[in-house]
């Protein structure tokens, strides 16, 4: 698991210990790929809170958007489905 943020890799740095988080995080500061995936507001430049799930081929297995991406459990569930 990992997550990518448009904030700058030191604002991730500290979320990353506030939350002490085991997965990395990542900085699109650039947007790239928050447009690469559809994710990213038009007219806000922002992007909407979406979890992917993306199996060892590549493909998009399970999207969780709102307020159900901020926890990651629903990833972590997607994600134990793929092993089995």
């Amino acid at each position: 698991m990992l997550a990518i943020s448009g904030d700058f890799i030191a604002t991730l740095n500290h979320w990353s210990k506030e939350l002490n988080a085991d997965f990395p995080m990542l900085s699109d500061y650039k947007r790239e790929v928050m447009k690469e995936y559809g994710v990213l507001g038009e007219k806000s430049y922002l992007a909407n809170r979406t979890t992917f799930v993306i199996d060892q081929d590549g493909k998009i297995v399970s999207i969780e958007e709102g307020n159900s991406a901020i926890d990651p459990t629903g990833a972590v569930t997607a994600c134990s489905r793929l092993k089995h």
